[in-house]
């Protein structure tokens, strides 16, 4: 693989690429986000805001009704399929018109199939392709803003067209006066207080709503809103975000097929952060790929194997990998963009998903039901345990009982999603990015490869994270879950199969992949 490219020059200011101390704990945003103080009053104007987005959604939400009446489905011509498909691209519409708050939280509900249908699902992904860019003399004046520079005395050149949008920013492409080819990531003009306005909005309908909990069972609304905020509070601040870029370079030093663009620390700030511009194709573009010798399923086992080690051994993974924030480079190595949107996984999680893992392989229904108790998907009183605990064995042992290359992801999600009306299952808001990410991680892999599984090409590389952590106190905690009973007695059956599970992994080759 091509080294790393030199670094280029330092325009007379500290180097550019210049790694400031990676920051773990407290979170830059985060603090910051303290020092702000509680939410601001909602007053006058918060409570119009409030009637703005009830009328907007009450007469979506009675569309919908409509088309639900039993009496209307005689003289439809359309089918439950077409007429959802229809009800979400409104939404989609309605969403895109309230603003950057609600385009977030729509592309977060394009991950929650335990809330919405597949079909609105659908529609709902397409929002991260629809933003309408803000005018570039506004991008123009928050760079000079930011680096109390001239847009002329920074950059040799400026492109005013930006080549994408987002819901928080968007993005224009640039020269460096020493040559390089850069681009700018500009944030949307009074994007923080716009955002912190409509949550303290939502916040208050969120505790409303949780008076209701059996409107839509297993939703936590007021930790999931509370999620959404820490989440969009950092991925607004863009000095974090050239934090994160570090942080995932150094995760995958040892990685020469991967590769983290230059951040121009001494460039960027909370608001514009200028990176490397990285030539190459998408990750779906798979004519292309394969007319310049690059076979797009490598690269999809390859984004694969990365979001292995991304959640069972850093445990900071990249949250958002739809096809404009990755590129396959004209040398084959997979780029990684916009580290905004990260999320994080304690050692004591890594170790509870690996547990799940294991039970998976070994097709343990009840140990699987407990992992799912234990990760905080099923919440179960002691009445409940006995009615609900074998319909759920009975859905997983039915998909176990499948050849792994035949499960999907989201097909399971799906399928999980139809008993939450039933029984107290829900998606914790810490899982809320998990899913999003390999959702979306599966969604590439398909379009790429319709064969793709994502369970089958991680089976392998998850048993070697299994059999290869680094760290004794987490290969302290595997064992004691995975080996050891709770009064740390061995059981020597769970000795035996893992044991045939290392055998396996050895003969059929595994560990080479």
């Amino acid at each position: 693989m091509a080294p790393q490219p030199a670094a280029p020059p330092s325009l007379g200011k500290p180097d550019p690429r210049e790694k400031p101390p990676l920051v773990r704990e407290p979170l830059p945003s985060r603090r910051a986000d303290e020092q702000r103080g509680s939410e601001p009053s909602m007053g006058v104007k918060g409570y119009f805001r409030l009637l703005h987005i009830f009328m907007v959604l009450a007469t979506f939400a009675l569309r919908v009704l409509i088309n639900t009446r039993p009496r209307l489905r005689r003289w439809r011509k359309r089918s439950d399929t077409e007429l959802r498909h229809r009800e979400g691209a409104l939404l989609r519409e309605k969403l895109l018109r309230l603003g950057p708050t609600f385009i977030k939280i729509g592309q977060t509900l394009a991950t929650r199939a335990d809330i919405l249908p597949v079909e609105y699902i659908q529609e709902l992904s397409r929002l991260q392709d629809e933003v309408p860019p803000f005018p570039t003399d506004v991008a123009r004046a928050i760079i000079e803003a930011e680096t109390g520079t001239r847009i002329p005395d920074l950059f040799e050149s400026f492109d005013d067209v930006p080549i994408a949008a987002a819901s928080l920013g968007q993005v224009h492409r640039a020269r460096l006066k020493t040559g390089q080819s850069v681009v700018i990531k500009v944030q949307r003009p009074d994007l923080e207080r716009h955002i912190g306005f409509d949550i303290s909005v939502l916040r208050r309908v969120a505790r409303v709503l949780s008076r209701f909990p059996n409107l839509i069972r297993g939703v936590d609304w007021e930790g999931s809103l509370g999620e959404f905020r820490a989440t969009i509070f950092e991925e607004m601040d863009y000095a974090q975000e050239a934090h994160n870029a570090e942080t995932f370079r150094k995760n995958f030093a040892r990685w020469t097929e991967v590769y983290v663009p230059v951040v121009y620390h001494a460039l960027s700030g909370q608001k514009s952060i200028v990176m490397e511009y990285i030539p190459g194709l998408k990750v779906t573009d798979v004519d292309e790929l394969k007319a310049v010798g690059i076979d797009p399923k490598l690269v999809v086992r390859l984004l694969s194997r990365t979001y292995l080690k991304q959640l069972l051994e850093d445990g900071f993974f990249h949250a958002d990998p739809h096809p404009g924030n990755l590129r396959v480079m004209p040398d084959g190595r997979l780029a990684f963009f916009d580290f905004g949107m990260v999320g994080r996984l304690d050692v004591e999680l890594q170790s509870k998903l690996i547990n799940a893992f294991f039970h998976t392989i070994e097709r343990d229904v009840h140990g699987l039901v407990e992992d799912m108790v234990r990760l905080g998907f099923i919440e179960l009183t002691p009445d409940q345990e006995a009615r609900f605990k074998p319909v759920i064995e009975g859905l997983l042992d039915r998909y176990l009982a499948l050849k792994i290359e035949e499960v999907k992801f989201k097909e399971l999600v799906f399928d999980l999603a139809h008993v939450i009306y039933e029984f107290p299952f829900h998606i914790p808001a810490s899982f809320t990015y998990i899913i999003r990410a390999l959702m979306t991680l599966e969604g590439i892999g398909t379009l790429v490869d319709p064969s793709f599984n994502f369970f089958e090409v991680a089976r392998p590389y998850a048993k070697r994270f299994m059999f290869r952590r680094e760290g004794r106190y987490l290969r302290g905690l595997i064992v004691d879950s995975l080996i050891k009973g709770n009064g740390g007695r061995i059981e020597w059956g769970k000795v035996w199969k893992l044991g045939k599970m290392l055998v396996r992994y050895y003969i059929r080759g595994e560990n080479k992949l």
